[in-house]
C-alpha cells in the first residue's frame, strides 16, 4: 500500500483514539489476563487463557494495521472546499427517483465509513458515481440490486 489516503479530522482522531486505547488499556488488561489464567496450571486444557491468547493476538493485529494506516492518511477539510461539485468530504442529499426518499451521506475515507452513521467511503459505488456532480444531476448508481437514477439535491461542506 502506497497510495496516500484521505481522512477527515474526526476519522483520524476516532483513529488514534482507538489506538491509545488498545495501547494503554486493552494490552495491558489482556496481558493481566494472560497472567492470571497461566496461574491456573495446565495451559493445554485452559479454556481462559486460549481466550486471551486469541484476544492478544486480534489486540495486536489491529494494533499493527492502525499504525501501518497512519503512515499512509492525510488529513482534508471538507470545510475548505471552494467547489460546488462533490468531493471527498461532502455532505450530499440525494432522492431516489422511483420512490422519491431522499438520502444523505457523508463521503469519507474507508477507515471512517459507516453505513449507520451514514458516512460512505469515496471508494464506494454510490460514492464514485456522486463525485465530480453537481445539485440537479441526475445521476446513475449501481447498486447490489442493478441501477437506481438518483437527483442530487444538496451539497454540503462543513
Amino acid at each position: 500500500m502506497s497510495e496516500r489516503i484521505p481522512i477527515t479530522q474526526e476519522g483520524l482522531d476516532k483513529l488514534k483514539s482507538e489506538l491509545h486505547q488498545l495501547l494503554s488499556v486493552e494490552r495491558p488488561g489482556i496481558q493481566k489476563a494472560i497472567a492470571e489464567a497461566r496461574e491456573h496450571g495446565d495451559l493445554r486444557e485452559n479454556a481462559e487463557f486460549h481466550a486471551a491468547k486469541e484476544r492478544q493476538s486480534f489486540i495486536e493485529g489491529r494494533i499493527q494495521k492502525i499504525n501501518a494506516r497512519l503512515a499512509y492518511l492525510y488529513v482534508v477539510d471538507p470545510a475548505d472546499s471552494k467547489s460546488d461539485s462533490i468531493a471527498f468530504g461532502a455532505t450530499v442529499t440525494i432522492e431516489n427517483l422511483d420512490t422519491e426518499e431522499s438520502y444523505r451521506y457523508q463521503i469519507v475515507g474507508p477507515d471512517e465509513a459507516d453505513m449507520q452513521s451514514n458516512r460512505i467511503s469515496f471508494q464506494s459505488p454510490i460514492a464514485k458515481a456522486l463525485i465530480g456532480n453537481k445539485v440537479g444531476d441526475v445521476v446513475t448508481v449501481l447498486i447490489p440490486k442493478g441501477k437506481i437514477e438518483v437527483e442530487i439535491t444538496e451539497v454540503l461542506y462543513r
